[in-house]
């Protein structure tokens, strides 16, 4: 299903149309699982004024550092061209089967999935796409973590040359890929990959031979020219350091020299660590590096009295060091004096930790998921924060984005997925179209944090737990029950309210009627659809349209939760209005007609007499001599909004 709403048209690509077009189960299940509170949803949603302020997001600082000061790496565009170059071969062993083999690999490797087949050939040329992409990001990240990434791929080469070699000056064993055990460890010598093994007999290992030689040329002439940008020369740290050097001498909340740096890879974090150790000492800062892997670090000077209960290979020691107050450093490490000022991370913390005493974040790298960059800033973007403003630094890759987003699709290739029947033949689909839609929705939501932090609301195309899940409702309900029980058991059906439209919501909620409904009887099939049954909620605005339906009760209760929440006194003057409209209750004409395409909209039929006996009293039912369907459902209560 979400595939499905994936290639709808981006206006199309909402998360209203994803919540009709779902399951009533799958929002149940988030609804017991997940607890999603995004700042926009807290903001519109909620009494700030009782919870506490979020800070203020400065515009965020964007820098476009070089690879090298003495500018001797080549430029980007001329790396791509070169990793576009590369056949990775070393990856893609089947690729180099002789033709009178290739039937027995397929039997044995590819995969029957639903009418299709999966082939491990497809498998391995998306593989090698991906490594594609991989050195390219590894090179955007940090010099140093594409040098170990190129070493790494050129000792796997070595060692395949060396495979190579040894099988071309040996006889062939006559042994049958169908027949092996893949775990045997005497294959080692015999066959190539991990998982998917290729026997060196089957191979064209002339072919072969000659990419791997050629990879290895390619590799081997830019891993000499990157190991020569030792950290002297790397213009991106040097720029980091300016960035924190000019942070500490202007902080901007009081004296907070807090700072996160985020890295998408293990290896641009270690090394960071490394070398902003001196630097960060010589301005009386603190650091600490977490990577997820248990391998963390500290400059921070643990008494060794503490070091058995303080234990720094701990993730959550560390962030407790980094954010004292949010993580209440006080009560579990009461004894420890210091705090770690810098902190160097990966995407291990980017979500559900609470730093919010930091008020500035780094993104070393860009990460290709602009969902992934938002989720990193939320964690100093944390309602109750002590700082005033939070600031957010990107390091691009390069000034031009559209120039960048090319150079990603280029380097990629364009897959082409091969949907097998079953009767053995091949339909080429070109999956082009489904690339380009992807890459200009990425190209939209980088372009928007190049200029302003947005939520995960804003970002076009996508969806918000916070729109389907009911868990702040049930919250507030239980809280109300503890006091109200007896008065809320008691209350009559009927019940109306009206409500003035908040400054902030004008525009967006029009003038109408908020109504609930209760199904007493008729057809059960609705129970798979809404949420809240046998109760309906229907937003009707003054002119009859039904804005929202009960597809969205959840919706309908943030507006009204905003509408009502702590209004405990009645609005004298829009009461006084409706009453003039409605001659104090007995003209409802206008108020029926409203119910009436709330109801038509509910159960799919006109209905065009008796709404009205709904307002009259004692008439919270319909009539059922009057209505065939409508007499199933009670009027439990309306919300007037002016």
């Amino acid at each position: 299903m979400f595939n499905r709403w994936s290639e709808l048209p981006d206006e199309e690509r909402t998360s209203d149309t994803f919540i009709e077009m779902m399951d009533l189960s799958y929002f149940k299940l988030l609804d017991t699982i997940t607890i999603a509170r995004s700042r926009k949803h807290i903001e519109k949603y909620y009494n700030i004024a009782e919870i506490g302020q979020f800070p203020k997001r400065l515009p965020p600082k964007n820098l476009y550092s070089g690879v090298d000061s003495k500018d001797e790496f080549p430029p980007i565009g001329d790396v791509n061209t070169l990793i576009k170059r590369l056949t990775l071969c070393v990856y893609s062993p089947l690729a180099y089967l002789l033709p009178e083999k290739r039937a027995e690999y397929s039997k044995r490797y590819d995969a029957q999935v639903g009418s299709g087949v999966f082939k491990q050939i497809d498998r391995e040329s998306s593989l090698v796409n991906l490594m594609r992409v991989g050195i390219l990001k590894r090179m955007e990240s940090s010099i140093h973590s594409f040098a170990l990434t190129v070493d790494k791929i050129l000792r796997g080469i070595d060692h395949a040359l060396s495979l190579a070699d040894s099988k071309m000056l040996s006889e062939s064993a006559d042994v049958s890929i169908g027949d092996i055990d893949l775990d045997d460890p005497e294959l080692e010598d015999l066959a190539v990959g991990k998982s998917v093994k290729v026997l060196l007999q089957d191979m064209d290992l002339i072919r072969w031979k000659d990419d791997l030689l050629s990879d290895r040329e390619n590799l081997e002439r830019i891993l000499r020219v990157a190991r020569e940008v030792t950290p002297d020369r790397d213009e991106k740290l040097s720029d980091l350091k300016k960035l924190i050097a000019n942070k500490v001498k202007n902080p901007l909340n009081d004296d907070n020299q807090k700072l996160v740096i985020f890295s998408a890879f293990a290896d641009t974090a270690n090394y960071l660590y490394a070398n902003l150790m001196p630097f960060l000492t010589e301005l009386g800062l603190t650091a600490a590096v977490v990577t997820g892997s248990g391998d963390n670090k500290t400059t921070l000077k643990i008494p060794s009295a503490l070091r058995g209960r303080v234990k720094i290979s701990d993730l959550n020691t560390l962030l407790t060091l980094f954010s004292p107050r949010s993580k209440n450093k006080d009560k579990i490490f009461p004894d420890v004096a210091g705090e770690i000022d810098v902190l160097i991370a990966t995407d291990c913390i980017s979500e559900g930790q609470n730093l919010q005493d930091c008020d500035y974040l780094v993104n070393y790298d860009i990460h290709w998921n602009p969902v992934r960059i938002i989720q990193r800033f939320g964690r100093i973007d944390r309602i109750g924060s002590t700082n005033q403003v939070i600031q957010l630094v990107n390091f691009w890759p390069m000034r031009d984005l559209d120039e960048y987003i090319n150079l990603q699709q280029r380097v990629q290739g364009r897959m082409v997925l091969l949907d097998v029947s079953a009767t053995g033949e091949e339909n080429v689909i070109d999956e082009g179209g489904r690339e380009m839609k992807d890459l200009e929705y990425r190209r939209k939501q980088l372009k928007s944090l190049q200029n302003q932090v947005v939520d995960l609301e804003d970002i076009s195309g996508g969806i918000s737990i916070t729109d389907m899940t009911f868990n702040d409702f049930k919250t507030d309900l239980m809280g109300y029950l503890k006091d109200h029980k007896k008065e809320l058991a008691q209350a009559p059906a009927g019940m109306y309210a009206v409500a003035q439209i908040p400054v902030e919501l004008q525009g967006e909620l029009l003038p109408g009627v908020i109504f609930t409904l209760r199904q007493m009887r008729g057809a059960a099939q609705t129970r798979e659809q809404n949420a809240l049954f046998p109760y309906y909620l229907l937003y009707v605005t003054q002119d009859g349209e039904v804005k929202l339906s009960f597809l969205h009760a959840k919706k309908i209760l943030d507006y009204y939760k905003k509408l009502c929440s702590g209004q405990s006194e009645v609005f004298a003057e829009l009461a006084a209005q409706f009453n003039a409209e409605t001659q104090d209750g007995s003209n409802m004409k206008a108020y029926s007609a409203l119910l009436e395409a709330a109801i038509q909209n509910l159960i799919g039929k006109k209905q065009e007499m008796g709404v009205a006996s709904l307002f009259s009293k004692g008439g919270t039912t319909m009539q059922k001599e009057y209505y065939d369907g409508i007499e199933d459902f009670e009027l439990i209560s309306f919300l007037v909004l002016k």
